[in-house]
């Protein structure tokens, strides 16, 4: 094996090894995590209302990832004249909360668990999931924190109370997340057409604080706009799911919604979101890929998780 420059060592290509997030390192004792960037799969669809398949969202993800990650010199962007994700961020990949089939609290709280130990390990928590019901023990796990403002990409807008007994589906977190009292208000931004939730759930949502606009809004408004609609220097906790863009890009999801967004007008809003506040937390959720044979969606989610990442590191320097 040669010896000179970057030739030396292993290749390492994508489709060799273990499908870490980025082939990132694991870091499986969650007592002595030492990192920048601390990465949880959730794997847990039990919420759902429509189609199942969420729960295998964490390994397509981290199986897409791995094409971003040739060597960890970081990623030259010409547009924007950075290097994002140098080899001084440290990213690690926690692993998967423990999901019981059926229990949903169980589950819940094993997802609150991980989080907790990244926040207390200074890391910057970034959930895999999972439907979007996981959000529900992620925002439970900053209660100890300072108070966080979410921002919502998503078709959706998961503001049911209660239906028929469920309080915690994939329906209802962001009326949980209302409820919180380290929670300082929503944006919640990409909603459209038939949703889940009834009017007087948008009422209510109004109401507890929420900015509500849709795709097409979002374009009259502009990103620039739409960012300065977001509280400034706030510490931001971000949760996308994949159906905020459109199932053109991303049918890998159990509940598709036409009329979505496209890669950089998202990559856009992100960008801006980094550079106004601090971004404390994120969660991707809602990635089924058994429903997209291409893989696109998968990759779609890895992408924009890696280029959030790196746009989040540099706003703080790295």
């Amino acid at each position: 094996m040669s010896g000179h420059g970057y030739e030396s060592g292993r290749l390492n290509l994508p489709f060799v090894g273990f499908s870490t997030f980025g082939k990132r390192p694991i870091a499986d004792d969650w007592d002595a995590i030492e990192a920048d960037i601390a990465i949880l799969g959730a794997p847990f669809d039990f919420g759902t209302q429509y189609r199942a398949g969420a729960r295998f969202g964490p390994r397509a993800i981290r199986e897409a990832s791995t094409l971003f990650s040739f060597g960890h010199a970081g990623a030259y962007d010409h547009e924007d004249e950075a290097v994002y994700l140098p080899g001084s961020v440290k990213i690690v990949d926690m692993g998967d909360a423990d999901i019981v089939h059926t229990d949903t609290e169980t589950s819940h709280a094993n997802i609150e668990l991980g989080v907790r130990k990244a926040l207390a390990a200074g890391a910057l928590p970034v959930v895999l999931g999972g439907d979007h019901s996981i959000n529900i023990p992620c925002i439970r796990a900053f209660d100890q924190q300072e108070p966080i403002h979410i921002v919502q990409i998503d078709a959706h807008l998961d503001f049911v109370d209660v239906r028929h007994g469920v309080r915690h589906g994939h329906g209802n977190p962001m009326r949980r997340a209302a409820e919180q009292d380290h929670v300082t208000g929503l944006s919640q931004i990409g909603i459209r057409n038939v949703s889940s939730t009834a009017r007087e759930g948008y009422d209510d949502a109004r109401r507890m604080g929420s900015d509500i606009l849709s795709v097409r809004q979002f374009r009259k408004l502009g990103v620039e706009a739409v960012a300065s609609r977001i509280p400034e220097g706030a510490r931001y906790y971000v949760t996308i799911d994949i159906d905020g863009f459109d199932p053109s890009i991303a049918p890998g999801t159990g509940t598709p919604s036409h009329g979505g967004f496209l890669y950089y007008e998202v990559l856009e809003l992100l960008q801006l979101i980094a550079r106004r506040g601090t971004v404390a937390g994120i969660d991707l959720v809602e990635v089924a890929p058994d429903y997209d044979q291409s893989g696109s969606t998968s990759f779609l989610a890895a992408q924009v998780l890696l280029n959030f990442l790196g746009f989040i590191m540099h706003a703080r320097g790295h």
